[in-house]
């Protein structure tokens, strides 16, 4: 059968097979191998072991020599030079001003490649920052971008728990976790509580998963009906997984219990079919009372809720839940007051609608009504207007005329002695008489 051992190059990495020959290998022990990105050192974490062909699925490669002093020494001058590697990178990548953080800096064990690893938003063109970091250390260089869980495996740093992260010491496979795991251990489903360093869904919720798997088969879900050994019923209203208990409610007539029971010690009834049945004895306990009023009798519920005992026949019937049909009841004539209220709303704001319409509409006419003022205002200032001017005109030719007429009097001055001498005055006076003014008296005649 051929043999095989398992090497890790990481602290917390995948563990990679080979074939150890013939060599005298245990754990812990340094070994130089031969991988797809060159030669590395790493430590044997798995034991030579014997295995069947079947189980190996590609011809195993062979380790090339166990680690001496030389070897473990210049694996330690790598990790110096990665140092000073990180800080040039760093300096490049300022440079060039590119959104991206540099994470590690990792050389090969014969120096042949070196690799930065970094995160980002997207997508980065690196290529001139490439052919800057190969023209300072004369190597290959290769830049791969990774997530955030594995930027935390590299960094490494303490969880809530107060230990070291699970991914940075043992974990080596980043397995799927969903919210559905924090449901089923019963977890609060707040982020900040459930979420690890880097932000993503705790890797532990993994972890316990088959464990609370297998408990929650026995357990009920809240809301579910819960029936004692002495047939009492009531509802689930809490359950603890790891105790294996569940806390009941349970109601009669108006006083309320909650009791803590053993899972195995209850029956239970899911929640779809437990409100089902409660809804057929409702409808059932309807149908019976209205058969007993039809016959002027009434149920044993009915003489117990309203407090009356007589000898009358009564009808036999189970017990019920009378608080139940009493809120239905109540439920009832809240939905018909509501009702009421909401036709009545509707009416008042049909009301309140015409009401607006009214007041739009007599809002509009007086707005028409004065702009019709306006307009009359108007068209009266443009007629008085129109009327000053034409009277300022014909007053203008009225004292044209009274200057020409003065005028033609001043030059007609010389001649009015001849017209007293003729007797030909003519005045405006209204008496003649009085007005007249005599005339001048001739010689001859005194």
């Amino acid at each position: 059968m051929p043999k095989i051992t398992g090497v890790r190059f990481r602290t917390a990495g995948k563990n990679y097979y080979y074939d150890p020959e013939d060599m005298d290998l245990k754990v812990g022990d340094h070994v130089i191998v031969e991988t797809v990105r060159g030669v590395e050192m790493g430590q044997i974490t798995i034991p030579v072991l014997e295995v069947s062909e079947e189980k190996i699925k590609e011809p195993l490669k062979s380790i090339l020599r166990k680690a001496s002093e030389s070897d473990i020494e210049e694996d330690r001058d790598n990790r110096r030079r990665e140092r000073e590697a990180f800080k040039i990178c760093q300096q490049k990548i300022k440079d060039h001003g590119l959104e991206m953080k540099l994470i590690e800096a990792e050389y090969t064990f014969d120096r042949h490649k070196l690799l930065f690893y970094f995160t980002a938003d997207g997508r980065v063109d690196f290529r001139e920052l490439v052919k800057d970091l190969a023209g300072v250390f004369r190597t290959r260089i290769e830049l791969r971008q990774i997530g955030v869980r594995d930027e935390t495996k590299v960094l490494g740093g303490l969880g809530i728990c107060g230990r070291e992260l699970c991914c940075k010491t043992f974990l080596q496979d980043f397995a799927p976790v969903s919210i559905k795991m924090a449901k089923e251990q019963n977890l609060s489903l707040n982020p900040t509580k459930i979420s690890g360093v880097c932000g993503r869904l705790m890797c532990c919720l993994k972890n316990e998963e088959e464990t609370y798997e297998y408990l929650n088969k026995k357990m009920p879900q809240k809301g579910d009906g819960a029936t004692t050994a002495e047939g009492e019923e009531g509802v689930v209203t809490s359950i603890n997984i790891l105790r294996q208990k569940v806390a009941v409610l349970f109601e009669t007539d108006d006083t309320k219990e909650i009791r803590e029971y053993e899972a195995d010690e209850l029956t239970y009834i899911p929640k779809k079919q437990r409100r089902e049945r409660e809804r057929a004895k409702a409808e059932e306990l309807q149908k019976r009372r209205e058969e007993a009023a039809a016959r002027g009798e009434t149920i044993p519920e009915d003489d117990k809720k309203n407090g009356v005992f007589h000898n009358r026949k009564l009808i036999h019937t189970e017990p019920k839940n009378d608080h139940k049909i009493e809120k239905e009841e109540k439920n009832n004539t809240f939905e018909k007051a509501r009702q009421n209220r909401d036709r009545q709303g509707a009416k008042d704001r049909g009301n309140n609608r015409e009401n607006r319409e009214n007041n739009n509409n007599r809002f509009n006419n007086r707005r028409n009504n004065d702009r019709k003022g306006r307009n009359n205002n108007e068209n009266r200032e443009n007629n008085n207007r129109r009327n000053r001017d034409n009277q300022g005109g014909s007053n203008h030719k009225n004292r044209n005329n009274r200057r020409n007429n003065n005028d033609r009097g001043d030059r007609k001055g010389n001649n009015r002695d001849a017209r007293f001498d003729r007797g030909g005055y003519s005045g405006f006076a209204h008496n003649h008489e009085e007005k007249q003014r005599p005339r001048p008296k001739d010689d001859s005649e005194s």
